[in-house]
């Protein structure tokens, strides 16, 4: 069995592709330098990955399983309703690795060389949409909410990348959440009192 300070080599080029892909960027990251910061050999990194469009794919199935869990735990922590949305990419956007969203990046550098990240990216995002469905209220268009808030977050997280601090965006997030859902009132009062 392997320690945890060893992971096995597949392991070690996932992770090393996670993060400078993420870090750089997918075109900006050659192979040499995945080898080498992986610590394997060519003929360990190929026998895993048989090219770079192999751990393209794997980067983002790994980010996608990532992510969502972060986003579910961050959920955790700071409420499962849709408010909750503003502190969780807060408590993202101020992380120091911060470089946006692995999927809209990869779609904006590969869409054109490599139809399959748009793919990966749509499943994603609808994973996404569906946990944010579930912070909704019951409602008959709580899917078109969710959606919605879907393409607010991905707006947010652009504009986190731009501005000097995330704070505009996510006054920004707070202002279409407010505008979108409609605040649970208390039981046995009215809403706006």
């Amino acid at each position: 069995m392997k320690s945890k300070e060893n992971p096995p080599a597949r392991d070690r080029i996932l992770l090393t592709a996670h993060d400078l892909f993420y870090r750089h960027g997918v075109r900006a990251t050659g192979i040499d330098r995945l080898i080498a910061e992986s610590r394997v050999t060519k003929v360990t990194f190929y026998r895993h990955f048989p090219g770079k469009n192999d751990l393209i794919r794997a980067f983002l199935e790994y980010r996608h399983q990532r992510w969502l869990a972060w986003f579910d735990d961050a959920l955790q922590r700071h409420g499962r309703d849709a408010r909750a949305l503003v502190p969780v990419m807060a408590e993202w956007f101020r992380q120091d690795e911060f470089r946006g969203c692995a999927f809209i990046n990869t779609v904006g550098e590969l869409a054109d060389d490599l139809p399959d990240v748009v793919d990966i990216a749509r499943r994603h995002k609808e994973d996404v949409i569906s946990v944010i469905s579930g912070l909704i209220p019951a409602t008959a268009n709580r899917r078109d909410l969710a959606g919605a808030l879907a393409v607010a977050i991905d707006g947010a997280i652009v504009r986190a990348q731009y501005d000097a601090t995330p704070d505009n965006a996510l006054q920004a997030l707070a202002t279409i959440i407010d505008a979108l859902v409609p605040r649970r009132s208390r039981e046995g009062q009215r809403p706006g009192s």
